[in-house]
C-alpha cells in the first residue's frame, strides 16, 4: 500500500512539472510571435521608405507583399447631371385642305412632293353652273341699274311715285348682292394653299366630287418644327424655359442639335404624372420629318464646385459605400477604407457629398487588390 502511494505521488509531481513547463513555453511562443509581428511592421516601413526612394529615382518596384497602385489627388471641379427623355417631332404649320363648297374636281395642279407657297392654286372645282348664273345676274343687274337711275332722277323732280322708285332701288341692290354671293362661291371653287410648304399627300383625283368634309390635299411646312416630350413631374423644379437641350435622333445617329426649351406645360397629366415640354427646331436641311422620334438630354442639376470620383471606384458593404484612399505614415503609404456619402452620377462619375475632401489621395488602378491597412506602393 505504501508503494502504491509513493508511486502516485511521483506521478503527480512529474505531471505538475510538465504542465508548468508547457505553459511557460506557450507564453514564450506568444511573446515571440508579437516580437516577430513588430519586426515585420518595422521592416515593411523600411521597405516602403526604400521603395519611395526608388520611385523618385524612376526605379519603383513591388517588394514583398506591398501592392502597387495608382492614385489621384482630388480637386473640386464643376459637375452636371443630365437625364434622357423621348419626344416626337411635330409640324408647327400643316393643313389638311378640303373644299369649302361642293363641286366636281376638274383640275389638280400639284403632285405629292411639290413645294408650294402661300396662296398658290392647288386645284379647281367645276364652275360651269356658277359662271352661267353670274352671266345671267350681270345682264339683269345692268337693266336694273338703268331703271333704278331713271326712277331716281324722276323722283328727284317729283315725277312718278315713291313706290316705283323704291321697287327699282330694291331690285338693283338685291341683284348686286346676289352677284357678290355668286362671285364668292366662284372664288371658293379655286383651292389655294394656306401656307408655304410641301405637298405631302393628294387624297382625291380629277373627276371626283370635292366636299367640305373630305380631305383633298395635305400640305406641311418642314421648318420650323416643334419637338414635344412628356417629362416626369419630379423634374419640374429643375427645368425652366430657356434651358439648353441636346437633341439626338435614332434615325440619324450622327445628328446632334442644341436648342432651348420654348415652353413648359402648366398642367400635370393625372394619368401618368407628366408635364409637356416643347422645343423649337430649325430644320435647315429638311432632314427632320414630322412624327420622327427624338431623344432629349436635359440638365436637372449643376454645381461649379464638387468632389467627383470615377463611379467604378466606389464599393459597398453592410456599413455603406466606401472608397480606398492612400494615407502616408512615417514615410510609408497604406490603403485606408473611407466611408462616403454619394450624390448623383453621370457619365461614369459620381459626386461625393461627404467622407472625403479636396486634397484626398484616392486609389485608382489597383483598388481591387487592396484592403484596409495594406501597404501600397504608389506608381
Amino acid at each position: 500500500m505504501k508503494k502504491i502511494f509513493i508511486g502516485l505521488f511521483v506521478s503527480l509531481t512529474l505531471f505538475s512539472c510538465s504542465s508548468k513547463k508547457d505553459a511557460k513555453s506557450a507564453d514564450e511562443i506568444k511573446a515571440q510571435i508579437n516580437q516577430y509581428q513588430k519586426e515585420i511592421r518595422q521592416i515593411e516601413k523600411k521597405i516602403a521608405g526604400l521603395e519611395e526612394k526608388l520611385d523618385k529615382m524612376g526605379q519603383a518596384q513591388i517588394v514583398g507583399n506591398v501592392v502597387s497602385v495608382n492614385t489621384l489627388t482630388l480637386k473640386k471641379v464643376p459637375f452636371q447631371h443630365y437625364f434622357l427623355a423621348t419626344g416626337t417631332v411635330e409640324a408647327k404649320n400643316e393643313s389638311y385642305i378640303s373644299p369649302q363648297t361642293n363641286g366636281q374636281i376638274t383640275n389638280i395642279y400639284v403632285e405629292e412632293g411639290d413645294k408650294v407657297t402661300k396662296g398658290q392654286l392647288l386645284a379647281k372645282l367645276s364652275t360651269v353652273i356658277i359662271e352661267k348664273n353670274i352671266d345671267e345676274i350681270k345682264v339683269n343687274l345692268k337693266l336694273a341699274k338703268t331703271l333704278y337711275e331713271k326712277q331716281k332722277d324722276l323722283w328727284a323732280k317729283n315725277i312718278g311715285s315713291e313706290l316705283q322708285y323704291l321697287q327699282a332701288k330694291n331690285k338693283y341692290f338685291s341683284l348686286k348682292s346676289r352677284l357678290n354671293t355668286l362671285q364668292s362661291q366662284y372664288d371658293l371653287s379655286f383651292i389655294k394653299s394656306p401656307l408655304t410648304g410641301v405637298v405631302d399627300k393628294v387624297y382625291q383625283k380629277v373627276g371626283e366630287m370635292g366636299t367640305p368634309a373630305m380631305r383633298m390635299i395635305h400640305v406641311v411646312s418642314l421648318s420650323p418644327l416643334t419637338l414635344k416630350a412628356k417629362i416626369s413631374e419630379r423634374y419640374l423644379p429643375s427645368i425652366k424655359k430657356g434651358d439648353s437641350v441636346l437633341i439626338t435622333f435614332p434615325t440619324f445617329p450622327g445628328m446632334k442639335i442644341k436648342a432651348a426649351i420654348n415652353r413648359i406645360g402648366n398642367v400635370i397629366n393625372p394619368a401618368n404624372r407628366t408635364f409637356d415640354v416643347e422645343v423649337n427646331l430649325e430644320n435647315t436641311h429638311y432632314k427632320i420629318k414630322p412624327n420622327m422620334m427624338a431623344t432629349l438630354n436635359l440638365r436637372d442639376y449643376q454645381t461649379n464646385s464638387a468632389i467627383v470620383v470615377p463611379s467604378y471606384l466606389i464599393r459597398e458593404d453592410i456599413k455603406g459605400k466606401y472608397i480606398y484612399i492612400a494615407v502616408k505614415d512615417s514615410g510609408a503609404f497604406t490603403a485606408t477604407k473611407r466611408y462616403i456619402t454619394t450624390g448623383l452620377s453621370y457619365k461614369g462619375n459620381t459626386e461625393i457629398k461627404s467622407g472625403i475632401t479636396e486634397g484626398t489621395v484616392i486609389i485608382t488602378n489597383g483598388y481591387n487588390n487592396v484592403s484596409d491597412g495594406v501597404a501600397i506602393n504608389i506608381k
